[in-house]
C-alpha cells in the first residue's frame, strides 16, 4: 500500500474524502457501485438536518479516500456545495497556525461530540472552497 499521509513539521495529514451533493441517493449509489465498481462503506440515515449520507469507495474508509454523497444539502443556489476532508494529527496546533496565517474559518475548532473525531474545524481555501479538517480519535487511519 502506498503511504497516503504527509508530514509537515510535527503535523501529519491524510486525505479522507470528497463530499458531493446528490439529488437522488439511490441513483448516485447505483452509479458509483454498479457502473464504477465502488462499494458502499458506510451510510447515515436522515438526521435532524434531513440529510442522507452514503460513503462509497474502493476500500475501507479508514485506509482509503472515499466519496461522501449527501442528499438533502439544501444548497440548490450553489453549483458546488461540497468539500474535501483532511485528517490531521494535531488539529489544535494546526488551527493556531492557520489563525496566524490569516486563514478564514467556516466553522471554528470544536471538540466533537460522539462519532470518530476528537476535534473538527472547517476552513476556506483561497478560492472559497470549504475544507473539513478533523483529528481522529484513533489516529490518521481510523
Amino acid at each position: 500500500m502506498v503511504d497516503e499521509s504527509k508530514s509537515v513539521g510535527e503535523l501529519e495529514f491524510r486525505f479522507r474524502h470528497t463530499m458531493l451533493p446528490v439529488s437522488d441517493m439511490a441513483r448516485a449509489v447505483d452509479f458509483y457501485t454498479r457502473i464504477l465498481g465502488m462499494q458502499v462503506v458506510r451510510t447515515r440515515d436522515k438526521g435532524s438536518d434531513g440529510r442522507t449520507i452514503s460513503y462509497v469507495g474502493y476500500g475501507d474508509e479508514g485506509t482509503n479516500p472515499v466519496l461522501e454523497l449527501i442528499a438533502g444539502t439544501g444548497n440548490a443556489e450553489k453549483p458546488w456545495a461540497g468539500h474535501i476532508a483532511i485528517a490531521v494529527s494535531d488539529l489544535r496546533m494546526l488551527c493556531a497556525t492557520l489563525e496566524k496565517e490569516g486563514v478564514r474559518f467556516a466553522k471554528p475548532l470544536i471538540e466533537a461530540v460522539g462519532g470518530s473525531n476528537t476535534y473538527i474545524a472547517n476552513i476556506y481555501d483561497p478560492d472559497g472552497f470549504e475544507i473539513e479538517l478533523n483529528q481522529r480519535k484513533d489516529g490518521l487511519y481510523s
